[in-house]
């Protein structure tokens, strides 16, 4: 979006322009509810494991461990299970633990598709586990750029975002990441967005963006509601495309037209 008045919080979403060879290394949506302790139990989910076993057939175990640290002694806590559904090729992952349910993805299509898989995916929770309530509605979109682009960055994202990177010292920064939390108007959401620069080998978050062995440079907007609201599958999606379609907003007003037609857009 080239109009320096264009405002990404609040104006009209830009009609989608696809591309072919997107940076997006991963897109997480993610919803919290109150405790449900039998969700810990293999038998309480196995019906919900058949719901959803078609689109996702592969079940892995993840036990979570914790502290808790004293004036003088750290007590570990009670070890969580995370159920970890995915599909056959590891594209596609579900997660389900006493507290959440989310979906994520390293090989995203569309806006649609994902949150069709959502919607799927949180019917399945609504029957077979039962939350009352959704505590947070979260989604994350992870952009990043990589090989030579990296040292053209300020061809493809607009000045303001460039930051450091627009100075004479740009020839020295290894990692410089900036991040702002915005508030959005009219709606208890929040926008957590964080771009810059990594060196080779450094991640900001080992959980969703892996180190890889050269610079990069990252796009990582994340949207959520951290008001309690009933566990609605319908409604939950509505927010959650209205969520993505801000990060879209906010993505679009960030890069430049040269940014699109690098990775395949036709503008």
């Amino acid at each position: 979006m080239t109009n320096k008045d264009y405002d990404p919080l609040i104006a009209a979403v830009p009609t989608e322009v696809p591309l072919s060879n997107a940076p997006l290394v991963r897109v997480i949506s993610q919803v919290r509810f109150p405790i449900i302790v039998s969700i810990e139990k293999r038998e309480f989910i196995g019906s919900f494991q058949e719901a959803i076993r078609d689109m996702y057939p592969v079940l892995r175990i993840e036990q979570t461990h914790g502290v808790i640290m004293g004036v003088q002694t750290i007590e570990p806590t009670q070890s969580n299970t995370i159920w970890r559904f995915g599909d056959v090729e590891g594209k596609w992952r579900a997660s389900l633990a006493s507290g959440f349910v989310a979906l994520e993805t390293t090989a995203y299509t569309s806006r649609s598709d994902f949150l069709e898989r959502l919607r799927i995916l949180l019917e399945a929770v609504n029957t077979h586990v039962g939350p009352k309530l959704a505590d947070r509605l979260g989604v994350r979109y992870i952009d990043r750029v990589t090989g030579d682009q990296v040292h053209e960055i300020e061809k493809l994202v607009r000045k303001e975002i460039l930051g450091i990177l627009a100075t004479p010292v740009v020839a020295y920064v290894q990692h410089a990441l900036s991040e702002s939390l915005f508030k959005i108007p009219d709606s208890n959401a929040r926008m957590l967005a964080r771009w810059g620069r990594l060196s080779e080998d450094v991640t900001p978050d080992p959980g969703a963006i892996e180190p890889i062995s050269d610079p990069s440079w990252i796009l990582d907007i994340d949207m959520f509601c951290a008001e309690p609201k009933p566990f609605d599958p319908g409604k939950l999606i509505d927010d959650t495309r209205t969520y993505a379609e801000r990060i879209y907003a906010f993505f679009r007003w960030a890069v430049t037209d040269a940014f699109l037609r690098q990775y395949g857009g036709k503008i």
